[in-house]
């Protein structure tokens, strides 16, 4: 194995009834965990949604209403999920973006929370697109010469992104060998919500969308609070709001 593992380094895929981060909902979830000595362990679910799977999304990964009719909801599973993907570092395509965001989602709305803060985030889509800009299929094609069978399988899909990565290990020797040595490479995103309403400038939130673009969220919180409120009634998601509460919350302890 071409990938020197630490801890262990958990690679995701997500298929969902949709891409809106704050309305969609998980529909199958895979999780294929490395450990350090190079054994895997795999865990996959169907989830029900409890919303309609729209049509479009079903014709892409083949899920119905029907087949997840008897599925656990995700709060029925969350919790095995967090204990699965314990003191893991995270893994996927275009995990950074879209899989990774989702789930933290759905672990809120379960009432519970998945911190990242101390997690490397491996993001496989990244170093393609550093190297060789494609999509999933092709990027195994491409590094393990090989057809991506049963594409949009949650499962399927998570350990093709495995392999990919233990590909790229295997051709571009500049990424190292070590989760640690491959962020170094490709950057790693301070991140401060998912949906990247926020960013970081110089240590400082600032927002990344609407009349306040540009500006520190405190300032903005400070000289507008309306616009907290606004926020936490609009159709943001869950993480966004829960980071913008934090930001208050820390600028109303420094003005106490």
């Amino acid at each position: 194995m071409a990938l020197q593992l630490t801890r262990p380094l958990a690679f995701i895929d997500l298929e969902t009834t949709g891409v809106n981060l704050a309305i969609d909902r998980i529909v199958e979830i895979a999780i294929v965990k490395l450990l350090p000595d190079g054994t895997r362990q795999v865990k996959r679910r169907l989830i029900n949604p409890q919303i309609p799977i729209p049509k479009q999304s079903s014709d892409i990964h083949g899920i119905t209403d029907e087949m997840v009719k008897d599925a656990p909801s995700f709060k029925q599973v969350a919790n095995e999920m967090r204990q699965f993907l314990d003191n893991c570092d995270m893994a996927g395509y275009n995990s950074n973006r879209f899989d990774l965001p989702l789930l933290v989602e759905e672990f809120l709305r379960s009432g519970l929370e998945f911190d990242v803060t101390y997690r490397h985030l491996v993001d496989v889509q990244k170093i393609y697109h550093f190297m060789e800009p494609r999509t999933l299929s092709a990027a195994y094609r491409f590094y393990c010469e090989k057809i991506l069978e049963d594409a949009h399988s949650a499962e399927a899909d998570a350990i093709a992104t495995w392999e990919v990565l233990e590909a790229q290990l295997e051709k571009y020797s500049q990424l190292g060998s070590t989760v640690e040595s491959i962020i170094k490479f490709t950057g790693q995103e301070q991140i401060v919500d998912f949906a990247r309403r926020f960013i970081m400038e110089n240590g400082i939130e600032i927002f990344n969308f609407g009349k306040h673009k540009g500006r520190p969220v405190a300032d903005v919180l400070k000289a507008e609070p309306q616009y907290y409120d606004w926020m936490m009634k609009g159709d943001f998601p869950m993480h966004t709001k829960q980071k913008l509460t934090e930001i208050l919350n820390r600028t109303l302890l420094k003005k106490a």
